[in-house]
């Protein structure tokens, strides 16, 4: 359709008068899809029981500044003073149930007057939601990756030390353990740790606890578990094979004698993909009981060039090669064993989610307790996240050897950018409690399909 100029050009010529007025509008018209995920969630119930033990009642209980910290971190703050800016949004409270919300003394107090158990009751809340989601799929493999990843600060917080952190370092810091689940992507179990520990350090009884639960609540599963080389040692190798369960752990071959000898005298070498080779064996260290499959592998790769160029002869490419070694009990073949391994890179973009959107890297308080519950608020809002798309759309993918996400999830900062900042009006035509909108086709069919999945009725 052809536009005239006088309809498609406007002249601007007086900046308008600001006027700040009480009125029902709200920045965040896309809460209402959370709303509705909430209520069928039973969340702010299900986060009162966590907190039920608490001998004190204050106005604002500890499930309510929980269920406020988790909004606050979908709204994409960061600073707990940052909840001014939205303590009188309309839909803010209503998805809280309050008429005002706590300011930030009484959410700091709150999270310092928390106890352990409250602690361990919301950690033990989260693991029941994944599982709920989980075995409505029916899988019949599920691969949990572990690894840690570092909280640093700045102030002296309780439970911190300074230890290796290579982005910023002297930093104190915390260095949690935690547990995903790759085909959701989501966050099953976290250990929260100082940052002065090793990888390894009270892994084995983590990773035991989290495969028991699995298995309670879905009898039948296969369970595979992916680790890097930190978690290499034949206490940990022997208790997931005793168990049952299938893995593949990166093995620091920099640190066995023997196995560089097997690497250097290695003079027949298989293919199995282009520019990837390798050769297995059956091995055990000196120290180790139990014998297993040892994958060696050589990936052919370019060398950088250290020294200038001249630019106007021709430089040869050199090559050489990259090597690593997978310890595992997988009897499958080699190409699906490290295209498995391989695919617990996935992992980092978790990581990277949950600390630039999640802001799960934010150390709020001095206290301990505090700051547990924080991240796992953090924890919670990624989870409630993938939950959403879970609830609403079909998987987009099949189990592949990767074990990629069965959806293609759009990322938190997407889904707040694209429905969660809309503005609306709270309005009540014929005595009818409306969000009224504006009428932009993509939102209103994006923000429809939400809540027609979650069965409210727009």
């Amino acid at each position: 359709m052809k536009l005239s100029r006088s309809e498609v050009l406007r002249t601007t010529h007086t900046i308008p008068v600001i006027r700040f007025e009480d009125q029902a509008l709200t920045s965040f018209s896309g809460l209402v899809i959370f709303q509705a995920l909430f209520a069928k969630l039973n969340l702010k119930e299900r986060l009162r029981w966590c907190f039920s033990h608490c001998t004190v009642s204050p106005i604002f209980g500890q499930h309510l500044i929980v269920l406020l910290l988790t909004v606050h971190l979908l709204l994409g703050y960061r600073w707990l003073r940052d909840s001014r800016y939205y303590r009188d949004d309309p839909m803010v409270k209503r998805l809280l149930g309050l008429e005002r919300l706590p300011d930030v003394s009484t959410v700091s107090r709150s999270l310092l007057d928390a106890d352990q158990r409250s602690v361990a009751r919301l950690a033990a809340l989260i693991r029941r939601i994944v599982l709920e989601g989980l075995s409505i799929l029916g899988l019949r493999r599920l691969t949990l990756d572990f690894d840690g990843s570092v909280q640093s600060t700045r102030r002296l917080a309780e439970g911190t030390a300074v230890g290796f952190n290579k982005k910023r370092k002297g930093d104190r810091s915390y260095y949690p353990l935690f547990c995903t689940v790759a085909q959701t992507g989501q966050v099953f179990a976290v250990l929260h740790r100082p940052g002065n520990v090793h990888d390894s350090r009270d892994a084995k009884a983590f990773v035991l606890r989290c495969i028991e639960e699995v298995r309670a609540a879905l009898p039948g599963v296969r369970i595979e578990v992916r680790m890097d080389s930190a978690f290499f040692s034949d206490e940990i190798v022997t208790a997931l094979d005793d168990a049952g369960v299938e893995f593949t752990i990166s093995v620091p071959f920099e640190r066995f004698v023997e196995l560089k000898a097997m690497i250097e005298g290695r003079l027949r070498w298989r293919r199995f993909a282009p520019d990837l080779f390798f050769f297995q064996t059956s091995w055990k260290p000196k120290s180790w009981e139990a014998r297993f499959r040892f994958l060696f592998i050589r990936q052919a790769v370019e060398i950088r060039q250290k020294e200038p160029i001249q630019l106007d002869l021709f430089v040869p490419q050199q090559r050489g090669y990259d090597f690593k070694v997978i310890v595992t009990n997988k009897h499958t073949w080699v190409r699906q064993v490290v295209a498995f391994h391989n695919g617990r890179g996935a992992q980092e973009a978790i990581f990277a989610e949950l600390k630039s959107q999640c802001q799960a890297d934010y150390v709020p308080v001095r206290g301990l307790i505090g700051n547990q519950i924080y991240l796992l608020c953090a924890v919670l809002a990624h989870n409630l996240t993938r939950a959403l798309q879970m609830e609403t759309n079909p998987p987009q993918r099949n189990t592949t050897e990767k074990r990629s996400p069965l959806w293609i999830f759009q990322e938190l900062s997407t889904i707040r950018r694209n429905l969660i900042q809309r503005a609306g009006r709270l309005i009540h035509p014929h005595g009818r409690l409306t969000l009224s909108m504006s009428a932009n086709p993509s939102v209103r069919e994006e923000l429809l399909h939400y809540l027609d999945a979650l069965n409210v009725a727009a």
